[in-house]
């Protein structure tokens, strides 16, 4: 391909990506195959992404068939990959390969140290979209030279992986892009075959991109007759080319779920997802009547790690008669749902269409409304016929299910019914809300939870004693989505969710003589009380006496509608001086150093030591929760004056 060399430059790669060329070219992956499919998904992404640009510039197409083609040349030693996408302008080229441009690039390279398998680091070249870079494990020098679709001039780009590349001006025919790869000798024992091979083409091929939808044609030597054991030689020395397709190219969504086996699903998933794991669930579905589409879904074994990023894309593409016409269209399902990964095709859309003309489409909302109800259907049978799958499931993606709770409001029994949560039945195990509600002894009539930072936390709280002692199980909520889950979780099968931690506490009949011996207390305390909250009225607004404590003396609470102090702590991350809600104390009356403070306010209603004393136990409050103390020097000086009289 001539190259301009006036208009030449050498730059060096961004620094990140040099770290990763030195992993890659240091034989970190076992699997060295894995550079082809690599090429060829990229070839065929670039084929998506001008079938999409030229539904508005129909000009840039020209009428050429998309293919993608490979070349080997066994004499040069050489492996050449030619598509008629949409290739790259010189900008695109520098910012593209010269640069990652993704927020994860540091975690994306200490994840390859940890992982240095071959599965594990090929699963990491698809997840971060930096495949193009594996070339280098089977070349020494790769060169690309592309032109992009709409635009006269083309760019060369070389390099040897040695932490610089040059660029030029070059010349090519048609709009697109091709890449030559320069081969290292072969090595077997190291993983390299012989990559100018067509046998090992066609293998790698037929392997890991018989779905891709376009052809892809391999251009050799003609094969010879079965029956010629050794070829031929022309007499010039010159043998004939032969271009072949490779690939099947059938999409495989229309065809019956029993002519597809469980090796055709996952090679399939892993071409469009770039996920190099095997699915945990496929869902292909037809339907039929008043919209007619195909789906085929997946969903993935791992969360992907920029699953909770603003920036996520969904991962569903939208076909028309089997044309793609959108690679990512996030209106197939919920935003909840944005980890399942698939294709829908349906005849009974427009092909030049605009995300806009489809987000008011009638049949766009009923395959929303059919896939949205076919998948949380498969969680459910998943649920109650392997729990053990469903709980990996649960841990990787439960996070983005709690997000549909407040979402989704057509479907919000059969996501409630999905969700789990720890809870003080059980140590370790996770459980439903239906299960919850089936332990529930006879006298108990609400759902208890309690939200904080973590498990050893909630656990240890003082609100919980008299659930405890009650028998009554409580629900640990610690997941930060969570307490926007408790924000639209108001009840399940006719049982209200209720915090421990807010309001007052009835937890049914009480014992005969029980209400008299309260009003005694009260009365008995309400003098202390009064002067505690008037000496706290900074920071709370009641001082009562407690229903939920059994052993500890103190404990802050809320009122109903009060936010958790968890989320209040959350709201307050990164802002300085954030007001905070006055809380409810309430005191243990059966608690010898409450009442020994109640006896010394009793003998000298003046005592400064009294107020001190508030100050404690306020304090002792706010750590007993994991918040914050408001003054903490201040707290340590009244514990040191109080060991000081004490001791």
């Amino acid at each position: 391909m001539p190259v301009a060399e006036q208009h030449s430059e050498t730059f060096e790669f961004q620094a990140e990506v040099q770290q990763l060329l030195k992993l890659v070219i240091n034989s970190l992956y076992t699997d060295k195959d894995i550079f082809l499919r690599e090429l060829i998904s990229n070839a065929s992404d670039a084929l998506d992404r001008l079938r999409i640009e030229s539904l508005t510039r129909p000009e840039i197409a020209a009428g050429e068939e998309p293919r993608i083609m490979v070349i080997p040349d066994p004499a040069a030693h050489t492996l050449t990959l030619r598509d008629n996408g949409i290739g790259m302008s010189r900008d695109e080229v520098v910012a593209n390969i010269g640069t990652i441009a993704k927020s994860g690039t540091g975690e994306l390279l200490r994840s390859l140290r940890e992982k240095p398998s071959g599965e594990g680091a090929a699963q990491l070249i698809g997840q971060f979209g930096v495949g193009f870079y594996s070339s280098f494990m089977v070349a020494d020098r790769v060169e690309l030279v592309t032109r992009r679709a709409g635009e006269e001039g083309a760019t060369h780009w070389e390099s040897t992986g040695d932490g610089t590349y040059s660029v030029s001006d070059a010349e090519r025919e048609g709009h697109g892009t091709t890449i030559t790869l320069h081969l290292k000798p072969v090595d077997r024992d190291n993983g390299i075959d012989d990559y100018a091979e067509r046998w090992t083409l066609q293998r790698i091929i037929k392997q890991h991109c018989d779905f891709i939808t376009y052809p892809i044609v391999l251009v050799a030597e003609k094969e010879p007759p079965v029956d010629q054991v050794v070829p031929e030689t022309p007499e010039d020395g010159a043998r004939e080319i032969e271009e072949k397709v490779l690939n099947s190219m059938q999409p495989i969504w229309a065809r019956s779920p029993s002519e597809v086996t469980e090796e055709e699903y996952k090679e399939f998933y892993k071409s469009i997802s770039h996920d190099w794991t095997e699915p945990l669930e496929t869902i292909h579905q037809r339907g039929e009547g008043t919209i007619e589409y195909q789906a085929l879904l997946f969903v993935p074994s791992q969360a992907p790690r920029d699953l909770y990023y603003v920036g996520f894309k969904p991962g569903l593409k939208l076909y028309v008669k089997r044309v793609l016409v959108m690679e990512s269209y996030e209106e197939l399902l919920p935003r909840y749902l944005r980890f399942v990964r698939g294709v829908v095709d349906s005849p009974d859309l427009p092909l030049n269409v605009s995300r806009e003309t489809l987000q008011d489409d009638r049949s766009i909302r009923l395959i929303r409304k059919a896939l949205v109800k076919k998948v949380l259907g498969v969680f459910t049978s998943m649920r109650d016929g392997n729990r053990e799958r469903y709980v990996e499931f649960w841990k990787q993606f439960g996070r983005a299910i709690k997000e549909g709770v407040g979402q989704d409001h057509d479907n919000r029994d059969a996501l409630n019914a999905l969700l789990m949560f720890e809870s003080s039945h059980d140590p370790e195990a996770l459980t439903t809300l239906q299960e919850y509600v089936d332990r529930m002894p006879a006298e108990q009539e609400a759902i208890y939870y309690l939200t904080g930072p973590s498990r050893s936390v909630i656990e240890n709280s003082p609100t919980l004693e008299v659930f405890r002692d009650r028998g009554f199980e409580v629900l640990y909520l610690s997941d930060p989505v969570d307490e926007l889950v408790v924000q639209s979780l108001w009840d399940f099968n006719g049982k209200k969710l209720k915090s421990v931690g807010k309001g007052a506490v009835d937890l049914g009949a009480k014992e005969e003589g029980t209400e008299e011996l309260e009003k005694a207390q009260e009365e008995a305390f309400k003098p202390l009380l009064e002067t505690l909250e008037k000496k706290l009225e900074t920071w709370v607004k009641q001082v009562r006496l407690s229903g939920r404590l059994t052993k500890s003396p103190v404990v802050l609470v809320g009122a109903e509608h009060d936010y958790s102090p968890h989320l209040e702590r959350m709201l307050a991350t990164g802002i300085n001086d954030a007001p905070r809600q006055r809380r409810i104390m309430e005191l243990n009356p059966k608690h010898p150093v409450v009442e020994k403070l109640r006896e010394r306010f009793a003998a000298n209603p003046e005592d400064p030591a009294v107020g001190d004393y508030a100050e404690i136990l306020y304090g002792w409050g706010l750590i007993a929760e994991g918040s914050p103390l408001h003054d903490a020097v201040r707290y340590n000086q009244l514990v040191a004056e109080l060991m000081g009289r004490s001791l």
